[in-house]
């Protein structure tokens, strides 16, 4: 559904976290709905990107149940089958908005893109797993072992984060580079001793015989988060339909609560999962209430606080030679759109 990167303490997520393959044409995208098509012939429609993953798929029941329209903002969902897609059609400007990783924000701006984040969608709690063959009962078994991840995702930095806190580096295992998908299939094919992956990639993986997960995110709280992020552009001519937009999302969130059969029928389609699996991806999946989002937004000094693991991020870019020097993040989080509507519920 998304991706993730790479080392020590310190949180990594980079620019790599394609979805399915890889790169191919940023361009190239799948509008979600017949409503998705209509709403890109409105002038001034918010083209908002999103790809599989849990915390993203409420937009599709914001598209299907006409919440935007009911808060009066039309809004171009656009679907990528590749995270890596939304994540560079985002940074050229062909969307307004994007669902992604702090990380991968982040990474962007350290490249020279100019996005706010706006809202917190969630935390991944147990969707992101280490999944090891029979035989591997410890982390300390991963010794020697070849362990597939996708290079500079934040489910690379979910196996460093688990080796460091058994003691070991990444110089103690054999790690072998490859896209998520194909981590996973090298993974039921026996071909690697263990894969950090993402859902639904997760499902694929624990078909092999034998195979089961060792850790996941649930074990590192705070360290995958998702946001969505739009250009600073975008928020300062239209910071109208930014906050319709904010709103919608915690109507859905609502929705989802109230109905939630109908609502996890929507999101299991578009995942291309049953339902029961959708279940259980959602149990691994954090969304953030309005309460817990603006906590995060509050200054603190650990990786519940956005502004402390963004930074901690930008050191890691850094540190490993992705970036020049430390982005500036001063100006990364814009919580006044949550704050509006914090302030709208408590009037009502």
């Amino acid at each position: 559904m998304k991706k993730r990167s790479l080392l020590s303490y310190g949180i990594l997520f980079c620019i790599t976290l394609s979805f399915v393959v890889g790169c191919v044409n940023p361009a190239i995208y799948i509008k979600t709905t017949t409503e998705s098509e209509a709403s890109s012939a409105v002038a001034g429609a918010v083209r908002l990107g999103f790809s599989a993953w849990p915390g993203w798929f409420p937009w599709q029941v914001a598209q299907e149940r006409r919440i935007f329209a009911t808060h009066n903002v039309p809004v171009d969902l656009r679907w990528f089958d590749g995270y890596l897609e939304s994540i560079s059609t985002l940074a050229a400007g062909q969307i307004d908005a994007n669902s992604q990783t702090l990380g991968d924000t982040v990474s962007s701006v350290s490249g020279g893109a100019d996005q706010v984040i706006v809202l917190v969608n969630d935390n991944s709690t147990g969707n992101d797993k280490v999944i090891v063959r029979e035989g591997i009962n410890s982390v300390a078994d991963l010794k020697g072992k070849q362990v597939a991840a996708e290079e500079g995702t934040v489910d690379h930095f979910l196996l460093l984060q688990g080796l460091e806190r058994a003691g070991l580096s990444a110089q103690d295992i054999q790690f072998v580079p490859l896209e998520t998908g194909r981590a996973a299939a090298a993974f039921v094919a026996g071909q690697v001793d263990a894969v950090a992956v993402f859902a639904p990639f997760t499902t694929q993986a624990l078909k092999r015989p034998g195979s089961r997960e060792l850790f996941s995110s649930k074990d590192f709280p705070g360290a995958i988060s998702d946001h969505l992020v739009f250009t600073r552009q975008y928020v300062e001519q239209n910071p109208d339909r930014v906050q319709a937009v904010v709103d919608a999302w915690f109507a859905t969130l609502d929705y989802i609560q109230k109905n939630q059969a109908d609502a996890y029928e929507i999101m299991a389609k578009r995942a291309g999962v049953s339902v029961e699996e959708y279940q259980q991806y959602a149990e691994g999946t954090k969304l953030f209430t309005i309460e817990e989002n603006l906590k995060a937004f509050q200054p603190g000094n650990d990786m519940t606080s956005l502004q402390f693991a963004a930074d901690q991020m930008g050191q890691f870019l850094t540190s490993v030679g992705l970036a020049a020097a430390p982005p500036d993040n001063s100006r990364l989080f814009d919580d006044r759109f949550v704050k509006a509507y914090a302030a709208k519920i408590n009037r009502s």
